[in-house]
Protein backbone atom coordinates (compact mmCIF):
# COMPACT_ATOMS: atom_id res chain seq x y z
CA UNK A 1 0.00 0.00 0.00
CA UNK A 2 0.85 3.08 -1.07
CA UNK A 3 0.83 5.41 2.28
CA UNK A 4 -1.28 4.09 5.61
CA UNK A 5 -2.53 6.26 8.27
CA UNK A 6 -1.64 5.72 11.55
CA UNK A 7 -3.85 7.37 14.69
CA UNK A 8 -2.16 8.01 17.46
CA UNK A 9 -4.39 10.21 20.06
CA UNK A 10 -7.70 11.97 19.96
CA UNK A 11 -7.44 15.58 21.84
CA UNK A 12 -9.89 14.97 24.89
CA UNK A 13 -10.73 19.17 24.69
CA UNK A 14 -10.98 19.32 21.21
CA UNK A 15 -11.56 16.12 19.37
CA UNK A 16 -8.10 17.22 17.12
CA UNK A 17 -6.12 14.41 15.62
CA UNK A 18 -2.80 13.31 15.91
CA UNK A 19 -1.25 10.80 13.62
CA UNK A 20 1.28 9.60 11.41
CA UNK A 21 1.07 9.37 7.57
CA UNK A 22 3.38 6.63 6.59
CA UNK A 23 4.93 6.88 2.64
CA UNK A 24 7.39 5.43 0.91
CA UNK A 25 9.70 8.44 1.53
CA UNK A 26 8.98 8.66 5.05
CA UNK A 27 6.47 9.33 7.75
CA UNK A 28 4.36 12.40 7.78
CA UNK A 29 3.38 13.84 11.38
CA UNK A 30 -0.24 15.08 11.64
CA UNK A 31 -1.64 17.69 12.18
CA UNK A 32 0.87 18.96 9.25
CA UNK A 33 1.17 22.14 7.14
CA UNK A 34 2.50 21.47 3.46
CA UNK A 35 4.89 23.79 2.13
CA UNK A 36 4.42 25.00 -1.50
CA UNK A 37 6.88 24.23 -3.89
CA UNK A 38 4.65 25.04 -6.98
CA UNK A 39 7.62 24.52 -9.43
CA UNK A 40 9.46 22.08 -7.64
CA UNK A 41 10.95 24.65 -5.91
CA UNK A 42 9.51 26.54 -2.35
CA UNK A 43 10.48 30.23 -3.48
CA UNK A 44 14.23 31.14 -2.50
CA UNK A 45 14.77 27.93 -0.07
CA UNK A 46 16.93 24.85 -0.48
CA UNK A 47 15.63 21.49 -0.03
CA UNK A 48 18.18 21.52 3.09
CA UNK A 49 16.85 24.26 4.56
CA UNK A 50 13.35 23.19 4.36
CA UNK A 51 14.73 20.20 6.67
CA UNK A 52 16.27 22.10 8.85
CA UNK A 53 12.77 23.14 9.83
CA UNK A 54 11.43 20.05 9.76
CA UNK A 55 9.43 20.42 7.18
CA UNK A 56 7.88 16.66 6.59
CA UNK A 57 6.20 17.12 3.15
CA UNK A 58 6.33 19.81 0.32
CA UNK A 59 3.79 20.31 -2.52
CA UNK A 60 4.08 20.59 -5.97
CA UNK A 61 2.26 21.57 -8.69
CA UNK A 62 1.00 19.36 -11.47
CA UNK A 63 -0.29 22.48 -13.84
CA UNK A 64 2.55 24.21 -13.39
CA UNK A 65 5.22 21.45 -14.36
CA UNK A 66 2.81 19.91 -17.07
CA UNK A 67 3.96 23.25 -18.50
CA UNK A 68 7.66 23.50 -17.91
CA UNK A 69 10.04 21.62 -17.99
CA UNK A 70 7.18 18.75 -18.76
CA UNK A 71 6.17 15.87 -16.86
CA UNK A 72 8.75 13.77 -19.43
CA UNK A 73 11.56 15.59 -18.41
CA UNK A 74 10.81 14.99 -14.55
CA UNK A 75 10.29 11.16 -15.20
CA UNK A 76 13.75 11.12 -17.28
CA UNK A 77 15.09 12.82 -14.39
CA UNK A 78 14.12 9.67 -12.27
CA UNK A 79 11.36 11.73 -11.02
CA UNK A 80 10.53 14.76 -8.76
CA UNK A 81 12.29 13.85 -5.69
CA UNK A 82 15.53 13.57 -7.52
CA UNK A 83 14.83 16.07 -9.67
CA UNK A 84 14.47 18.36 -7.21
CA UNK A 85 16.69 16.40 -4.26
CA UNK A 86 14.23 16.40 -2.11
CA UNK A 87 13.67 12.72 -0.65
CA UNK A 88 10.88 13.13 1.75
CA UNK A 89 7.56 13.13 0.97
CA UNK A 90 5.65 15.11 -2.27
CA UNK A 91 2.31 16.03 -2.96
CA UNK A 92 1.00 16.97 -5.78
CA UNK A 93 -2.08 18.66 -6.77
CA UNK A 94 -4.05 17.44 -9.86
CA UNK A 95 -3.36 20.90 -11.66
CA UNK A 96 -7.57 21.57 -11.56
CA UNK A 97 -7.70 24.69 -8.96
CA UNK A 98 -5.19 26.35 -11.83
CA UNK A 99 -6.88 25.47 -14.94
CA UNK A 100 -10.33 26.55 -13.48
CA UNK A 101 -8.57 29.43 -12.03
CA UNK A 102 -8.01 30.56 -15.74
CA UNK A 103 -11.93 31.55 -16.46
CA UNK A 104 -11.73 33.10 -19.96
CA UNK A 105 -8.92 31.07 -21.10
CA UNK A 106 -10.91 27.59 -20.83
CA UNK A 107 -13.07 25.38 -21.89
CA UNK A 108 -14.78 22.60 -19.82
CA UNK A 109 -16.58 19.39 -21.38
CA UNK A 110 -17.25 15.87 -19.79
CA UNK A 111 -14.13 14.69 -21.59
CA UNK A 112 -11.97 17.53 -19.90
CA UNK A 113 -10.74 20.69 -20.02
CA UNK A 114 -9.59 22.75 -23.22
CA UNK A 115 -7.03 25.76 -22.31
CA UNK A 116 -4.39 28.19 -22.98
CA UNK A 117 -1.32 28.30 -21.43
CA UNK A 118 -1.10 31.35 -19.48
CA UNK A 119 2.76 31.03 -20.91
CA UNK A 120 2.40 31.49 -24.02
CA UNK A 121 -1.12 31.01 -24.92
CA UNK A 122 -0.29 27.15 -26.34
CA UNK A 123 -3.81 25.55 -26.87
CA UNK A 124 -3.43 22.48 -24.25
CA UNK A 125 -5.75 19.81 -22.46
CA UNK A 126 -5.85 18.37 -19.09
CA UNK A 127 -8.06 15.43 -18.33
CA UNK A 128 -8.53 12.66 -15.51
CA UNK A 129 -6.49 10.43 -17.75
CA UNK A 130 -3.75 12.79 -18.42
CA UNK A 131 -3.65 14.28 -15.25
CA UNK A 132 -2.80 10.34 -13.97
CA UNK A 133 -0.36 10.22 -16.58
CA UNK A 134 1.85 13.35 -15.70
CA UNK A 135 1.36 12.87 -11.80
CA UNK A 136 2.50 8.87 -12.41
CA UNK A 137 5.41 10.39 -14.38
CA UNK A 138 6.38 13.24 -11.25
CA UNK A 139 6.48 10.05 -8.50
CA UNK A 140 4.69 12.12 -5.90
CA UNK A 141 3.99 9.74 -2.93
CA UNK A 142 0.47 11.38 -2.70
CA UNK A 143 -1.38 12.41 -6.17
CA UNK A 144 -4.77 13.99 -6.41
CA UNK A 145 -7.72 13.36 -8.39
CA UNK A 146 -8.53 15.51 -11.33
CA UNK A 147 -11.38 17.97 -9.81
CA UNK A 148 -13.79 20.65 -10.93
CA UNK A 149 -13.33 23.97 -8.23
CA UNK A 150 -16.32 25.75 -8.17
CA UNK A 151 -15.81 29.54 -7.93
CA UNK A 152 -17.43 31.43 -5.27
CA UNK A 153 -20.05 32.07 -4.53
CA UNK A 154 -21.89 29.11 -6.98
CA UNK A 155 -25.39 28.35 -7.71
CA UNK A 156 -26.85 25.26 -6.06
CA UNK A 157 -27.59 24.14 -9.89
CA UNK A 158 -23.99 24.77 -11.01
CA UNK A 159 -22.66 23.36 -7.87
CA UNK A 160 -24.53 20.01 -7.96
CA UNK A 161 -23.30 19.77 -11.87
CA UNK A 162 -19.76 20.77 -10.45
CA UNK A 163 -19.80 17.75 -8.08
CA UNK A 164 -21.50 15.04 -10.46
CA UNK A 165 -18.61 15.75 -12.90
CA UNK A 166 -15.82 15.62 -10.24
CA UNK A 167 -17.22 12.54 -9.29
CA UNK A 168 -16.98 10.95 -12.56
CA UNK A 169 -13.51 12.48 -12.99
CA UNK A 170 -12.57 10.31 -9.73
CA UNK A 171 -13.35 7.35 -10.95
CA UNK A 172 -11.47 7.74 -14.80
CA UNK A 173 -8.79 8.73 -12.35
CA UNK A 174 -8.60 5.51 -10.39
CA UNK A 175 -9.18 3.37 -13.56
CA UNK A 176 -6.03 4.95 -15.35
CA UNK A 177 -3.94 5.74 -12.09
CA UNK A 178 -1.03 2.96 -13.25
CA UNK A 179 1.27 3.21 -9.74
CA UNK A 180 -1.33 2.55 -6.54
CA UNK A 181 1.36 0.48 -5.70
CA UNK A 182 3.72 4.02 -4.39
CA UNK A 183 1.56 6.30 -5.10
CA UNK A 184 -1.58 7.47 -2.69
CA UNK A 185 -4.56 8.96 -4.79
CA UNK A 186 -6.82 11.41 -2.97
CA UNK A 187 -10.46 12.78 -4.01
CA UNK A 188 -11.42 16.21 -3.42
CA UNK A 189 -14.79 16.68 -2.33
CA UNK A 190 -16.60 19.50 -3.58
CA UNK A 191 -20.21 20.91 -3.51
CA UNK A 192 -19.61 24.61 -2.42
CA UNK A 193 -21.43 25.95 0.61
CA UNK A 194 -24.03 23.84 0.56
CA UNK A 195 -24.56 21.40 3.17
CA UNK A 196 -26.63 18.73 0.79
CA UNK A 197 -24.13 18.58 -2.19
CA UNK A 198 -20.89 17.69 0.31
CA UNK A 199 -23.05 15.06 1.51
CA UNK A 200 -23.54 13.80 -1.90
CA UNK A 201 -20.07 14.53 -3.08
CA UNK A 202 -18.53 12.81 0.48
CA UNK A 203 -21.11 9.48 -0.16
CA UNK A 204 -19.90 9.03 -3.82
CA UNK A 205 -16.26 9.17 -3.18
CA UNK A 206 -15.93 7.51 -0.07
CA UNK A 207 -17.79 4.75 -1.91
CA UNK A 208 -14.53 4.41 -4.51
CA UNK A 209 -12.58 4.05 -1.10
CA UNK A 210 -9.42 6.17 -1.99
CA UNK A 211 -6.41 5.88 0.41
CA UNK A 212 -7.36 9.37 1.76
CA UNK A 213 -9.39 12.65 0.98
CA UNK A 214 -9.63 16.11 0.89
CA UNK A 215 -11.82 18.68 1.04
CA UNK A 216 -11.65 21.37 -1.67
CA UNK A 217 -13.46 24.67 -2.85
CA UNK A 218 -12.99 26.59 0.40
CA UNK A 219 -10.51 29.10 1.04
CA UNK A 220 -11.64 30.85 -1.98
CA UNK A 221 -12.98 34.13 -1.03
CA UNK A 222 -15.77 32.81 1.01
CA UNK A 223 -15.73 34.70 4.93
CA UNK A 224 -14.14 32.25 7.57
CA UNK A 225 -17.48 31.59 10.20
CA UNK A 226 -18.60 29.70 6.20
CA UNK A 227 -15.56 27.65 5.99
CA UNK A 228 -15.61 26.53 9.28
CA UNK A 229 -19.92 25.58 8.78
CA UNK A 230 -18.42 24.12 6.20
CA UNK A 231 -15.85 21.61 8.00
CA UNK A 232 -18.21 21.21 10.36
CA UNK A 233 -20.70 19.38 8.39
CA UNK A 234 -17.80 17.98 5.85
CA UNK A 235 -15.19 16.73 8.32
CA UNK A 236 -17.34 13.89 10.01
CA UNK A 237 -18.67 12.65 6.64
CA UNK A 238 -14.52 11.48 5.85
CA UNK A 239 -13.04 7.92 6.82
CA UNK A 240 -11.72 8.19 10.37
CA UNK A 241 -8.85 5.38 9.34
CA UNK A 242 -7.68 7.67 6.44
CA UNK A 243 -5.87 10.79 6.24
CA UNK A 244 -8.08 14.18 5.68
CA UNK A 245 -6.58 17.19 3.90
CA UNK A 246 -7.94 20.66 3.49
CA UNK A 247 -7.18 22.24 0.40
CA UNK A 248 -5.25 26.19 -0.06
CA UNK A 249 -5.82 26.88 3.78
CA UNK A 250 -2.49 28.40 5.97
CA UNK A 251 -3.67 31.41 8.17
CA UNK A 252 -2.47 30.62 11.77
CA UNK A 253 -6.00 30.94 12.92
CA UNK A 254 -7.32 28.64 9.96
CA UNK A 255 -4.59 25.82 10.75
CA UNK A 256 -5.49 26.16 14.39
CA UNK A 257 -9.80 26.02 13.90
CA UNK A 258 -9.13 23.18 11.16
CA UNK A 259 -7.05 21.08 13.29
CA UNK A 260 -9.68 21.28 15.95
CA UNK A 261 -12.25 20.24 13.42
CA UNK A 262 -10.08 16.59 12.81
CA UNK A 263 -8.09 18.28 9.49
CA UNK A 264 -4.57 16.41 9.20
CA UNK A 265 -2.78 17.88 6.28
CA UNK A 266 -3.09 21.82 5.13
CA UNK A 267 -1.23 24.16 2.17
CA UNK A 268 -1.15 27.12 1.20
CA UNK A 269 1.10 29.44 -0.58
CA UNK A 270 0.49 32.15 2.27
CA UNK A 271 3.89 32.37 4.04
CA UNK A 272 6.14 32.52 1.18
CA UNK A 273 3.46 35.30 -1.06
CA UNK A 274 3.66 37.66 1.60
CA UNK A 275 7.37 36.88 2.21
CA UNK A 276 8.07 38.74 -0.71
CA UNK A 277 5.88 41.59 0.09
CA UNK A 278 7.56 42.09 3.23
CA UNK A 279 4.78 40.99 5.59
CA UNK A 280 5.86 38.51 8.27
CA UNK A 281 4.26 36.04 10.96
CA UNK A 282 5.09 36.96 15.22
CA UNK A 283 3.94 35.75 18.10
CA UNK A 284 2.64 39.49 18.32
CA UNK A 285 0.68 38.95 14.94
CA UNK A 286 1.70 40.45 11.32
CA UNK A 287 4.48 42.63 10.86
CA UNK A 288 5.24 44.55 7.57
CA UNK A 289 8.75 45.32 7.93
CA UNK A 290 8.94 47.57 4.80
CA UNK A 291 7.03 49.93 7.33
CA UNK A 292 9.46 53.22 8.01
CA UNK A 293 9.31 52.69 12.15
CA UNK A 294 11.29 49.41 11.97
CA UNK A 295 14.42 51.73 9.68
CA UNK A 296 16.41 51.56 12.84
CA UNK A 297 15.30 48.67 14.97
CA UNK A 298 17.76 46.32 16.03
CA UNK A 299 15.81 43.73 17.03
CA UNK A 300 15.24 40.50 15.61
CA UNK A 301 11.64 39.98 13.94
CA UNK A 302 10.34 37.68 16.24
CA UNK A 303 12.36 37.80 19.75
CA UNK A 304 10.71 34.37 20.58
CA UNK A 305 11.35 33.28 17.22
CA UNK A 306 14.59 30.51 16.48
CA UNK A 307 14.69 30.48 12.88
CA UNK A 308 18.02 31.54 11.06
CA UNK A 309 16.50 34.85 10.36
CA UNK A 310 15.65 35.63 14.41
CA UNK A 311 19.12 34.23 14.99
CA UNK A 312 21.18 36.70 12.69
CA UNK A 313 19.55 39.50 10.90
CA UNK A 314 17.73 42.69 12.93
CA UNK A 315 14.61 44.02 11.12
CA UNK A 316 16.37 46.97 9.90
CA UNK A 317 18.55 45.09 8.26
CA UNK A 318 15.55 43.07 6.67
CA UNK A 319 13.23 46.69 6.04
CA UNK A 320 16.95 47.44 3.91
CA UNK A 321 16.88 44.35 2.03
CA UNK A 322 13.51 44.04 0.94
CA UNK A 323 13.50 47.93 0.23
CA UNK A 324 16.26 47.71 -1.65
CA UNK A 325 14.58 44.30 -3.81
CA UNK A 326 17.21 42.40 -3.03
CA UNK A 327 16.43 38.55 -2.89
CA UNK A 328 18.06 37.92 0.09
CA UNK A 329 15.46 39.96 1.79
CA UNK A 330 12.83 37.86 0.90
CA UNK A 331 14.74 34.70 1.38
CA UNK A 332 15.10 35.57 4.97
CA UNK A 333 11.62 36.80 5.50
CA UNK A 334 10.67 34.11 3.76
CA UNK A 335 12.83 31.34 5.91
CA UNK A 336 11.36 32.59 8.95
CA UNK A 337 7.01 32.61 7.69
CA UNK A 338 7.96 29.09 7.46
CA UNK A 339 9.40 28.17 10.51
CA UNK A 340 7.24 30.28 12.18
CA UNK A 341 3.89 27.77 10.47
CA UNK A 342 5.82 24.69 11.17
CA UNK A 343 6.50 25.58 14.61
CA UNK A 344 2.54 26.52 14.95
CA UNK A 345 2.34 22.82 13.87
CA UNK A 346 4.70 21.36 16.15
CA UNK A 347 3.05 23.21 19.10
CA UNK A 348 -0.55 22.35 18.05
CA UNK A 349 0.69 18.82 17.66
CA UNK A 350 1.89 19.14 21.75
CA UNK A 351 -1.28 20.27 22.51
CA UNK A 352 -3.35 17.78 21.23
CA UNK A 353 -0.62 15.37 23.43
CA UNK A 354 -1.75 17.39 26.77
CA UNK A 355 -5.30 17.69 25.80
CA UNK A 356 -5.40 21.76 25.74
CA UNK A 357 -5.68 22.32 22.28
CA UNK A 358 -8.76 24.55 22.94
CA UNK A 359 -6.76 26.76 25.48
CA UNK A 360 -3.75 26.60 23.52
CA UNK A 361 -5.88 28.21 21.04
CA UNK A 362 -7.63 30.92 22.82
CA UNK A 363 -3.84 31.85 24.47
CA UNK A 364 -2.22 31.51 20.81
CA UNK A 365 -5.08 34.39 19.41
CA UNK A 366 -4.68 36.78 22.32
CA UNK A 367 -0.96 37.12 21.56
CA UNK A 368 -0.93 37.22 18.20
CA UNK A 369 -3.59 40.04 18.20
CA UNK A 370 -6.56 38.06 16.85
CA UNK A 371 -10.01 39.24 18.07
CA UNK A 372 -13.39 37.36 17.36
CA UNK A 373 -14.23 39.39 13.90
CA UNK A 374 -10.27 38.63 12.82
CA UNK A 375 -10.82 35.18 13.32
CA UNK A 376 -14.06 35.24 11.71
CA UNK A 377 -16.67 34.64 14.55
Amino acid sequence: MAIRYEHIKTCKQSGARLGKIHTPHGVIETPAFMPVGTQATVKTLSPEELKQMDAHIILSNTYHLFLRPGYELVRQAGGLHRFMNWDRPILTDSGGFQVFSLSEMRKITEEGVHFRSHLNGDKLFLSPEVAMEVQNALGADIIMAFDECPPYPAEYDYAKQSLERTSRWAERCLTSHARPHDQALFAIIQGGMHEGLRRQSATDLTSMDFPGYAIGGLSVGEPKPLMYEVLDYTVPLMPANKPRYLMGVGSPDALLEGSIRGIDMFDCVLPTRIARNGTVMTSNGRLVIRNAKYAEDFAPLDPKCTCYTCTYYSRAYIRHLIKAEETFGIRLTSIHNLHFLLDLMRNIRQAIVEDRLLNFRDEFFVQYGLNDNDRGF
